[in-house]
């Protein structure tokens, strides 16, 4: 653990590290808060499935336009009022709730806690001014940002139902809110470990809807790695309903949860070797592999919950050096003018990803039944690794003109791209999120 503590001793990384932290958790709360207060309030969950499902509709079309407002403003100018936005969207939609206000302002207020910073991009932002001549630590920090995500999706829907159940419907809303606005405050106070912003050219950014030139296949397959991810997740729920351990799918899902955080700490340890490309397609091919093993549990585990989640234990050791090598990959090919919009991008990419297997995996469960809803993220991680072997997403080729990306003393420039595999980059290697 020698390179996380050499990591966290650099000037101001413990603070930002924290405030990161506590502003990430709401997200692993939000979701659950409002399907938990909407219910209890007006007594359907398809009304607080469809409010939910417009938050993250919110989040894909703000999250990009919020991030490259910071590449062109900075962390501190934009996140910070961002922050005061969601907080004040989450407090209104509590309110909301609570006085039985009529159903379209339930769908308003959750809207505007899309405005919310990615605090997981900017944090990676971070580690990579701050270590953009030393691939290896950048390597490490990308794994402990990792680590830190599975944290806060581990941590934050049991706080928010613990607070939904304990004290009221809305203090898990509340509380969210409370946390994502002191997390900002501290994230942005560290002004000494802010990246400066990149000059600003009248065709860095291009299309508002385009992603940055090269970054179409990684995103392609972290969107199929958000089919595995929400497929995973409604097959575990339904299994353990229909054994009759209901209570049990919460427990299941955090186990797998742990292992892809154990696996991410362990990843950040070891020196990063071949290319980024390279590790890429390995450990997206371990992760499609992995995704064998809950669906072997479920069809020859006899039903014991023990089984199904030890498969779940080991499948999840899988996502985090994917996701790790996966993000490094997309903020080497992103110009720094454009880096927390890709961020941004991914965990759209991601978040809608989790949609699409949440909603087959559901289909699947009423009409196949549990067991077969395990094969929704089999497909979903299939279809993640015959992106990375036929396209070849690591690359700046695929008919895309680009180089990678090269900053010196806050100036992005672009060097041509070599016939093969790109020169290091300044920019990040290996690894948000973000945000599952």
């Amino acid at each position: 653990m020698n390179a996380y503590r050499r990591l966290l001793t650099t000037p101001g990384a413990l603070a930002f590290t924290a405030g990161g932290l506590v502003a990430r958790l709401p997200a692993g709360m939000f979701g659950v808060s409002a399907l938990t207060m909407v219910a209890s309030a007006h007594g359907s969950y398809a009304l607080a499935g469809a409010v939910v499902a417009t938050g993250l509709a919110a989040t894909a079309v703000a999250g990009p336009l919020t991030a490259r407002l910071v590449d062109r403003r900075g962390q501190a100018r934009v996140a910070l009022p961002a922050a005061v936005l969601a907080a004040a969207g989450a407090v209104a939609f509590a309110l909301c709730a609570r006085w039985h206000a009529p159903v379209w302002t339930l769908f308003a207020a959750h809207a505007a806690t899309a405005a919310a910073p990615n605090t997981g991009g900017m944090s990676r932002a971070r580690w990579a001014h701050l270590h953009r001549d030393d691939p290896s630590a950048r390597h490490t920090a990308n794994a402990l940002e990792q680590a830190v995500d599975e944290l806060c999706f581990m941590l934050g829907p049991v706080l928010a139902v613990w607070l939904c159940t304990s004290l009221s419907p809305q203090a898990g809303t509340v509380a969210g809110a409370v946390l994502l606005l002191a997390g900002v405050l501290l994230f942005t106070a560290q002004r000494a470990t802010e990246p400066p912003v990149a000059p600003h050219r009248p065709d860095a950014h291009g299309h508002p809807l385009a992603p940055p030139p090269g970054t179409a296949p990684l995103l392609a397959v972290f969107l199929a790695a958000g089919v595995v991810f929400g497929g995973m997740e409604v097959a575990t729920i339904a299994l353990a309903d229909h054994l009759g351990h209901r209570a049990s799918a919460g427990w299941m899902l955090a186990l797998q949860a742990t292992g892809s955080c154990a696996a991410g700490i362990l990843y950040g340890t070891a020196a990063p070797r071949g290319t980024a490309e390279g590790r890429f397609t390995r450990a997206v091919t371990r992760m499609a592999l992995a995704t064998l093993l809950p669906l072997a549990g479920a069809l020859w585990g006899g039903g014991h919950t023990a089984v199904l989640a030890a498969c779940l234990l080991v499948a999840g050791m899988a996502t985090a050096p994917a996701m790790t090598s996966g993000t490094g990959l997309l903020q080497a090919r992103v110009p720094a003018a454009r880096l927390h919009e890709g961020m941004s991008l991914l965990v759209t990419a991601i978040v809608g990803g989790i949609a699409a297997g949440q909603a087959v995996g559901g289909w699947t469960v009423d009409h196949r039944g549990p067991v077969a809803a395990y094969a929704v993220p089999v497909v979903g991680g299939g279809l993640a690794l015959l992106t990375v072997l036929s396209r070849r997403p690591g690359r700046a080729g695929a008919g895309t003109a680009t180089g990678s990306v090269r900053v010196a003393s806050g100036t992005a420039t672009a060097a041509p791209a070599p016939a093969a595999v790109p020169a290091p980059s300044p920019v990040p290697e290996p690894v948000p999120v973000p945000e599952r």
